[in-house]
């Protein structure tokens, strides 16, 4: 058996979980934040600490993107809190995941650096698509699924999510822009309620609802969850008592609905089971609901006892387990766009021998050669579209396309990555990352094109040995005597990316070992 290298060694080390050990999920929600604390027992998860606290964030987001200063330190301070109590946590047993309000933001950066700095760890800012993955494997974890396909609703602040799954698997999912802070904000921002007002905002957001109902119905489901606060409160209020929930029928919530336009104003709004920080925003998250029922032609739903947060545990649990969601995803993009399996897979394992010499004096991580492992197996996916500048075709379609398991900031650095493989390197976007980020990048960014490089020939004959003394600022490659002299294609490579490196700050000394 091949011996294991330093980088396996240290993919294994950070990856493997331990009895006893603790996890910790924060879902930075538009309307409230989230976090579950949970310790790994003989390979299950049980849940030791819940923290929520109601930030409203949403609230404070303008047309244009900003964020203001209350919500800002809102945020912060309730971060710094979530902070205090994981503070003993390793990096890689948290994971904080911000949903719509982040993704709204016009600068998202300026509200990051601080919220992570508050939290004491990194924050992944998340599509659509990608929080309803996550919000359906929590509600699947929390309920058994059986063999039967079940509708997850999660009416958030800013958005909901609409998902048809079977099984832990997701069939369908879709994410819209009303939410429940967002909605009350957008048709009764002056507190007033009335029958035609509900009607029309019925209709607006029912035109919102129609590009996925009709693919949704074909498709069908034996049981509605919701995962919300939204819809556990509206369950409350159909048990007429807090803490107790019940089900939600299309006569309970014609009544609730009823209710609402005779009360006239959300300040005045009293009903049994509603507590007092959801009153401003419940007529928006019954008018989702309201919605969603009509669309879909729901006659019933129940309240979820798990949601997202439990998701991203039992996701992490997945990856631990080298069950990750992101590896099938990669590999499904590589299928998708007819990339040479082959050839990238000749790609991979130099680039793992070259990071594996690398990773010590760079200080780099598992995580980090994951990335570059994907990097390499998605390098030629632009050649579907064109030869000619395949390396910027590939790194959009690594971008904008639907990767599971994916953060923003890991698609938008893996498809830097994917952009730097050859030719000339656009310094704009490198400097463009954040510093953190930037000095690990252009460090897989050379390890990359080197290993590419090497197989620019598609060669199936074995590459020799080569040797990399990897410091600061240089790198010294090490060929077999004479093995340049028999390829004189890859010298000449070698002289000129030695030009290229050197950009980013890279001398590129080759010797013969």
């Amino acid at each position: 058996m091949a011996a294991e290298s330093a980088g396996e060694r240290m993919e294994r080390s950070e990856g493997e979980l331990k009895d006893g050990e603790l996890l910790a999920a924060i879902d930075i929600g538009s309307n409230s934040f989230h976090m579950v604390v949970a310790r790994h027992a003989r390979g299950q998860l049980r849940v030791v600490d819940r923290i929520r606290e109601p930030v409203r964030m949403a609230a404070g987001l303008d047309a244009r993107g900003g964020l203001s200063a209350e919500a800002r330190q809102r945020a912060n301070e309730c971060l710094a809190r979530f902070g205090q109590r994981i503070g003993s946590l390793a990096p890689h047993r948290v994971r904080a995941i911000a949903t719509h309000t982040v993704r709204k933001l016009r600068s998202p950066q300026a509200f990051l650096v601080p919220a992570e700095t508050a939290l004491g760890h990194g924050i992944e800012v998340v599509s659509g698509r990608e929080e309803a993955r996550l919000i359906y494997l929590g509600v699947a974890q929390g309920h058994p699924p059986g063999n039967r396909k079940r509708l997850v609703i999660d009416i958030g602040g800013g958005s909901t999510e609409f998902i048809i799954g079977h099984g832990y698997d997701t069939l369908k999912r879709e994410s819209l822009q009303v939410g429940c802070v967002a909605t009350t904000r957008r048709f009764f921002g002056d507190g007033r309620i009335t029958s035609r007002r509900w009607q029309q905002a019925l209709t607006e957001i029912g035109a919102e609802f129609q590009q996925f109902t009709q693919s949704y119905a074909g498709i069908g489901w034996e049981q509605a969850l919701g995962s919300s606060g939204t819809i556990k409160a509206i369950a409350q209020i159909a048990a007429g008592r807090k803490g107790s929930h019940a089900p939600i029928t299309r006569e309970v919530l014609d009544g609730i609905v009823q209710r609402l336009a005779e009360t006239a104003r959300i300040d005045r709004i009293r009903m049994p089971g509603l507590v007092g920080e959801r009153q401003p925003i419940i007529a928006g998250g019954v008018l989702v609901l309201d919605a969603a029922f009509r669309a879909l032609g729901l006659q019933r739903i129940e309240a979820a006892r798990t949601a997202m947060r439990e998701g991203v545990l039992h996701d992490m649990l997945g990856r631990a387990r080298h069950t990750d969601a992101r590896e099938a995803s990669v590999d499904a993009l590589a299928d998708r766009y007819g990339a040479d399996r082959i050839q990238a897979r000749r790609v991979e394992q130099t680039a793992m021998r070259l990071f594996d010499q690398a990773a010590v004096p760079w200080e780099l991580d598992s995580e980090d050669r994951q990335r570059l492992a994907w990097a390499s197996r998605l390098l030629e996916i632009g050649l579907s579209i064109a030869h000619s500048q395949h390396q910027q075709h590939g790194a959009y379609l690594v971008e904008h396309s639907d990767m599971a398991g994916f953060s923003r900031q890991e698609q938008a650095n893996l498809a830097v990555l994917v952009r730097c493989q050859r030719r000339s390197l656009p310094l704009s976007l490198l400097e463009a990352q954040p510093r953190r980020i930037r000095i690990v990048q252009q460090r897989l960014i050379a390890l990359l094109r080197i290993a590419a490089l090497l197989h620019r020939s598609h060669d199936a004959a074995p590459l020799p040995p080569v040797s990399l003394v990897a410091e600061a600022h240089q790198l010294r490659l090490g060929f077999q005597r004479g093995y340049l002299e028999a390829h004189p294609l890859t010298r000449h490579d070698l002289e000129t990316e030695a030009d290229y490196l050197a950009a980013i700050g890279f001398r590129l000394v080759v010797v013969a070992a």
